[in-house]
């Protein structure tokens, strides 16, 4: 299994995952990968909503140039 060594680790982010490490009863390793895990987890969603979402845009209906407005319609309309 690989082993990831990371430098410069500000105190303040550091003591935060200990003491969650600590709580969850977990290793700080443990406690890191865990939290590695949901980052890519979570990533991998947004990516997935993402490109829901370009798909959805280019499916939208869009009328054609110099089609009557809906609202214009809809007062001519009720105004018979």
């Amino acid at each position: 299994m690989p082993t990831l060594h990371i430098r410069s680790v500000p105190d303040e982010l550091y003591t935060q995952v200990r003491t969650l490490a600590q709580a969850r009863q977990r290793s700080l390793s443990a406690q890191v990968i865990t939290m590695l895990e949901q980052a890519l987890e979570v990533e991998a969603q947004q990516q997935q909503q993402a490109h829901l979402l370009t798909s959805i845009r280019r499916r939208r209906f869009h009328p054609p140039e110099g089609a009557p407005d809906s609202t214009d319609l809809l007062r001519e309309d009720r105004g018979r």
